[in-house]
């Protein structure tokens, strides 16, 4: 008895986030277009041997620039819900999902609405990521966690386009690096 007391005490002195990291799988759930936010989602998946899924838009945005801009600032103006070609395969498997996307319009781009209504966050922890050129990171990291409510949630990071510098630390900070 005195052995499971003192190995009790010692787990708890490493620090629950150590044991909380351990658990379950970590999704990396991540929508990018220019390919700044996948080159960041794989940097994240080959750092804590997180599962890569790519949300895809059932009608691909225009390749384009400005047309895309367009696009997007239609969508936010009329709360759209752009439909996701695929699916999360068991979903319930996974225990941290990363979320990411670059930045639209001040913002999550709005098929990040749809992917967060699809699933159930409920238990889940969520890390949001965002790729950003200047400017509305914090907005971006804070709107994935208000369409995650029910979700926890760690401190979440945004890269200044593809770059990675200071992901690491960021990996290490909030527990979950391998």
């Amino acid at each position: 008895m005195k052995t499971k007391i003192i190995t009790l005490i010692a787990l708890i002195m490493m620090g629950g986030m150590h044991v909380f990291a351990q658990k379950g799988k970590t999704l990396i759930a991540y929508f990018s277009w220019g390919g700044n936010t996948e080159h960041v989602a794989k940097y994240i998946a080959g750092q804590t041997g997180g599962t890569l899924f790519r949300i895809e838009p059932m009608k691909p945005y225009p390749t384009a620039y400005k047309p895309c801009t367009e696009v997007a600032k239609e969508e936010k103006e009329n709360n759209a819900r752009p439909a996701i070609k695929n699916k999360v395969e068991n979903w319930n498997s996974y225990d941290t999902i990363f979320i990411g996307c670059p930045v639209w319009w001040w913002t999550a781009p709005m098929i990040i609405n749809t992917f967060t209504e699809s699933y159930s966050f409920k238990g889940k922890t969520v890390v949001p990521f965002c790729t950003y050129a200047s400017t509305y990171r914090d907005e971006t990291l804070s709107k994935i966690v208000e369409l995650t409510p029910d979700a926890n949630h760690l401190k979440g990071f945004g890269a200044v386009d593809r770059n990675t510098e200071g992901i690491d630390e960021w990996l290490k900070e909030i527990n979950v690096k391998k």
